[in-house]
């Protein structure tokens, strides 16, 4: 059977550099970082006391009170997110036949704050199981698609994909072939995560993960620098709508992209940290260019997993030469994460945003950081560092992976008529 092509006809944003698209792209092109002091608890007792934190975000600004209580803000920003995304697309919610619209959502983590507090309390109690109605609701990390479907009456296929944080890259993929293979026309997708709580930076830190540069917090995210040393914690969403070219042609929408092709592999290596020389990463890349049928040298830019850490950074750019070979050296390749710090299971979303934007606008958002030239990375790459670039990107890679080795990478490409 002929596979049917699948465009981008909305995008929301809700991130630690913008609360909506528009000023997310404005911090992305101007190097914005992140990255600040904890405000949700105190941190004097952590080896870490920075995140990317959402900023002026109030729940109620969205929903009513009542409602607001009944959500985990991993759910909340998913909402967000969402509700941007499909104002975007300007689709028509009384013509459109809801039975092929789904919501295919990432989360890596879900409700950890409302799992977090739920327990805390029950231990400062006498054994008697005392939960709020909501504890089980609220953490369920398929709440977020539930509630989306919910708000809008979508009743197409509806899940949560957990693959750490390549979940939001796993989404996507699924929706595309949803799409592909004719049994939606429309499907949002994207992914959300709110980690940043006592639970996430205690965790994270017991695995030595995350960077302790509490003196500068707003430079600690430098990936592919020397002086790299973990990642800086993240939260917020991303929201995407994916649509079948002829359905979106038919109602005159406005097309940011075509998704041309997904691909999936394992590390098959070790819990949490990459294998040395990236082959699982070479594989992803392979399979996703196989699967869009394009060749090495189509690829413009690459928006990389790039989390800061020593390991993976130079896994992935290793990858990138065996893959690419001498077409890596002519690439836009950045990290996003610089800014953004790293959304876990919402990264593959507002990563591919940002691949999406930079098509759109004809300009690669920076590396930002940067200082000093790590001797195990090729100087020769072009690594995109500290300013923006201008470029005409035709076809952009965005590189996702996650603990349990979950490798995924999505590939756009302008719309080709």
């Amino acid at each position: 059977m002929e596979l049917k092509r699948v465009v981008v006809t909305g995008l929301g944003a809700l991130t630690p550099i913008g609360n909506n698209i528009e000023e997310y792209w404005e911090g992305l092109v101007n190097g914005k970082s992140g990255s600040a002091p904890i405000t949700y608890f105190d941190t004097e007792k952590f080896k870490t006391k920075f995140a990317c934190e959402i900023k002026n975000f109030n729940a109620e600004d969205y929903f009513d009170r009542k409602e607001a209580r009944k959500l985990d803000k991993f759910a909340q920003y998913a909402l967000v997110a969402s509700d941007e995304a499909i104002k975007d697309s300007k689709l028509d919610l009384e013509t459109i036949d809801k039975l092929r619209v789904g919501v295919i959502w990432g989360a890596g983590i879900g409700g950890l704050e409302t799992f977090q507090n739920e327990v805390l309390d029950f231990g400062k109690g006498d054994g008697t199981p005392r939960f709020n109605p909501f504890f089980i609701p609220k953490m369920i990390a398929d709440i977020a698609p539930g509630n989306i479907s919910i708000r809008y009456g979508f009743m197409g296929p509806n899940y949560t994909t957990v693959s750490a944080c390549a979940s939001a890259a796993n989404a996507l993929i699924d929706a595309l072939n949803y799409i592909r293979l004719g049994h939606s026309d429309i499907i949002v997708t994207g992914g959300s995560e709110a980690a940043v709580a006592p639970a996430g930076m205690g965790g994270f830190n017991a695995m030595h993960a995350l960077s302790t540069r509490n003196e500068s917090p707003e430079t600690a995210s430098r990936p592919f620098d020397a002086t790299r040393d973990g990642f800086v914690l993240g939260e917020g969403a991303g929201a995407l709508i994916l649509e079948e070219y002829e359905h979106a042609k038919a109602r005159g929408a406005k097309i940011y992209a075509e998704v041309v092709g997904g691909g999936l592999s394992s590390d098959a290596y070790h819990m949490t940290a990459p294998h040395p020389e990236g082959i699982g990463v070479v594989a992803v890349m392979e399979n996703c260019l196989k699967n869009a049928g394009l060749k090495p040298e189509d690829v413009d830019a690459i928006n990389t997993h790039g989390t800061s850490t020593p390991l993976g950074d130079v896994a992935e750019l290793k990858a990138i030469k065996k893959v690419f070979g001498e077409h890596a050296k002519n690439i836009n390749i950045n990290s996003t994460k610089s800014m953004t710090g790293h959304l876990l299971g919402a990264a593959g979303a507002v990563e591919a945003i940002a691949s999406i934007l930079a098509m759109e606008h004809g300009v690669v958002p920076p590396t930002i950081n940067h200082e000093t030239p790590d001797e195990n990375i090729d100087p020769e790459l072009n690594l995109t560092l500290n300013k923006a670039q201008k470029r005409d990107v035709k076809v952009a890679m965005s590189n996702t992976f996650g603990f349990g080795g979950h490798n995924a990478c999505v590939l756009f490409k302008k719309l080709d008529e």
